[in-house]
């Protein structure tokens, strides 16, 4: 067992979930209460098993470790090649965070088709955690696709009235942007075969070609496009409000904590790497673009009635604000973006997570009915302004330092200018998200059926709890995350620095 876990680490956090998945399959569907309890206890296993990956990780370390390679189809090149830097070892612990936060709360919430609901959370785990640590490109599309349909059968068959339509926009727009990306892998795997006589679809081997001209314009934008819908960037977002008002609670938590995430580093990991020169050119498209998402979404976030569609937007907003920093390409910015998604799977997710507790005592989202509800659910009231102060980056809490250390880097790029539209999102930001706390919970008290509100579950309040925790942890430890981020950022910018240094002709 201690071999197993000492080799075999990273395939069994990815694998568990599928396993579980698998287990439930056996179980009648007549036991709803067996499966909610199996998949949880399964990701609850599955997060207790990523921990090592915390407290093994070597700080002091370049490139990728716990790694694990098996040929797949070898006639191909295809292999089985996992392993986590820095930035993947956040995104892979948030996933196994947030997965058992979301079916946490779904205990008291979901009824029907249980097992199946239970077996879509726990195949999408595997996928996200597939994408994370994936070293080839082919197994990271197969985990990559493998995203798209339990999330698209989370929202069809347990969302809300407009289901139909959200999922299968959330559907389109993803697997357009695929599909390019597929076209760009395979032009990547034909080019590296031309080039070298064998097949290989390892990022070690392609990190290596270099590509000029229209050539590596058109691949990058193909992989570009791709991660920009999933983040989404603006003007591409337009699938993503209604996903997330259609999506049960805990598909929210999930599209929102996990999902768009993996858009940035998407972009991260391949687009970026693999074309550095392009990624270079258009970077200032990039931040203008992330500029306008800070103030586009900030203000129709102001606009909304529905709650669950103003935190939809406000996840526009403050994914432009990534967005930015990304762009900027200074180490800090990067750091900045990096921890910026972490903490808005936090804050985001603790937000959905709370508005749902509203949703499924009150039947409704409209602002309007609500008011005064502060006195009537105190432990709600006090979890929602926690996260709110968190989203919107009050010193202490995990928002300020992420919103800080982006404007601070942007600052220090020589597209400075970036950083004064940004503070003006992160400043909407305050004010879109005290106006939703005031009129839902301080706003003179104007329904009667609001006294018959019941404060959170136990169960409720643990899984927001979880996520309260975290914040407060960040916000008054941001060195223990920017330390594992540090490294893998440089090593970043050294090899797009050098592969720009190859790819010029004497």
């Amino acid at each position: 067992m201690d071999a197993l876990l000492r080799d075999h680490l990273l395939t069994l956090v990815v694998f568990v979930p599928a396993a579980g998945a698998a287990l439930l399959l056996l179980f009648p569907r007549s036991a709803p209460a067996a499966a909610r309890n199996v998949a949880l206890a399964v990701s609850i296993l599955d997060l207790a098993l990523s921990l090592p990956l915390w407290t093994r990780f070597s700080v002091a370390s370049e490139g990728f470790q716990f790694r694990e390679k098996v040929d797949w189809i070898p006639q191909l090149g295809i292999s089985y090649s996992v392993g986590l830097d820095g930035i993947s070892l956040l995104l892979v612990l948030l996933t196994t965070v947030l997965t058992p936060v979301a079916l946490l709360f779904s205990l008291s919430h979901v009824e029907k088709e249980v097992r199946g609901y239970s077996v879509a959370f726990l195949v999408l785990e595997t996928g996200m955690l597939g994408s994370l640590v994936a070293l080839d490109l082919a197994l990271f599309y197969v985990f990559w696709e493998v995203m798209l349909v339990p999330m698209y059968f989370i929202i069809g068959i347990w969302g809300g009235p407009r289901r139909i339509y959200a999922s299968m926009k959330f559907f389109l727009f993803t697997m357009a942007g695929s599909l390019l990306m597929f076209l760009a892998i395979l032009f990547l795997a034909i080019r590296y075969h031309a080039v070298t006589g064998v097949w290989s679809f390892a990022l070690d081997d392609l990190y290596r070609m270099t590509f000029t001209g229209r050539t590596e314009t058109l691949l990058f934008l193909a992989f570009a496009l791709a991660f920009a819908i999933k983040v989404p960037v603006f003007p591409l977002h337009t699938w993503l409000p209604d996903a997330h008002t259609e999506a049960p609670t805990a598909g929210s938590i999930i599209l929102a904590g996990v999902l768009l995430k993996l858009g940035v580093y998407g972009y991260l990991r391949f687009a970026l790497p693999l074309f550095p020169d392009a990624a270079m050119r258009y970077a200032p498209w990039l931040g203008v673009l992330g500029v306008i998402g800070v103030v586009y979404g900030a203000l129709v976030a102001y606009a909304q009635h529905d709650m669950k569609r103003l935190v939809a937007y406000s996840s526009v907003s403050h994914l432009g604000l990534v967005v930015i920093g990304v762009g900027a390409f200074t180490t800090m910015s990067l750091s900045g973006s990096i921890l910026q998604m972490i903490n808005h799977g936090l804050s985001t997710g603790a937000l959905f997570l709370l508005v749902g507790v509203l949703y499924e005592r009150r039947h409704t989202r409209e602002l309007d009915a609500y008011g005064g509800v502060a006195a009537v659910v105190p432990v709600t009231t006090a979890l929602f302004l926690i996260a709110t102060l968190s989203s919107i980056g009050l010193p202490g809490l995990n928002g300020f330092v992420g919103e800080f250390t982006i404007l601070l880097g942007t600052w220090l790029s020589p597209h400075r200018w970036w950083t004064y539209a940004a503070a003006t999102g992160v400043i909407l930001s305050a004010i879109y998200m005290l106006t939703l706390v005031q009129r839902v919970f301080w706003n003179p008290f104007a329904h009667e059926e609001n006294r018959e509100l019941t404060d959170v579950r136990p169960s409720e309040f643990i899984a927001a709890s979880v996520l309260v925790v975290l914040m407060v942890w960040v916000g008054t430890r941001p060195n223990d995350l920017l330390d594992r981020i540090r490294p893998a950022v440089e090593t970043l910018q050294k090899n797009v620095a050098s592969k720009q240094i190859a790819s010029v002709k004497p």
